[in-house]
């Protein structure tokens, strides 16, 4: 593994990332906490192959990337809560059981909120990436 595949996750991160901005633009809620999701999983995995020189874990469980790749016991409690909070978007948004509790809980405030905070979180994400 080298830095070319952490710049390749780094890469679709970033463009998750700007597509929860333009998911949040076009009022699709839904997808918004999706997009964070997604955009934090694929910061973890750049971190994992930093960190471990191997191909990360094909999962999308934050959690469990986090913990893998040894970055999750750096985490702030604000940081878990958010990973706490980003983990049932993945599942719950692509296959809705319950869509309108989801459109009650991802209002336009909420994921602006979540946006912000994914922001913080990958950002410092970024930093330790420059660290390793």
């Amino acid at each position: 593994m080298n830095e070319k595949t952490v710049r390749y996750w780094v890469d679709i991160a970033n463009y998750d990332l700007k597509t929860a901005y333009a998911m949040l633009k076009s009022k699709r809620y839904l997808y918004v906490g999706f997009m964070c999701h997604q955009s934090i999983e694929k910061l973890l995995k750049a971190y994992y192959v930093k960190r471990l020189k191997d191909i990360p874990p094909y999962t999308h469980n934050l959690l469990l990337l986090a913990e893998k790749s040894g970055i999750y016991q750096y985490f702030s409690e604000e940081q878990k809560d958010l990973l706490d909070e980003l983990e049932p978007l993945n599942i719950e948004v692509r296959y809705p059981k319950n869509k309108k509790i989801l459109f009650r809980i991802l209002s336009n405030e909420k994921c602006k909120i979540i946006i912000k905070e994914t922001e913080e979180l990958f950002k410092w994400i970024m930093g330790m990436l420059k660290k390793k």
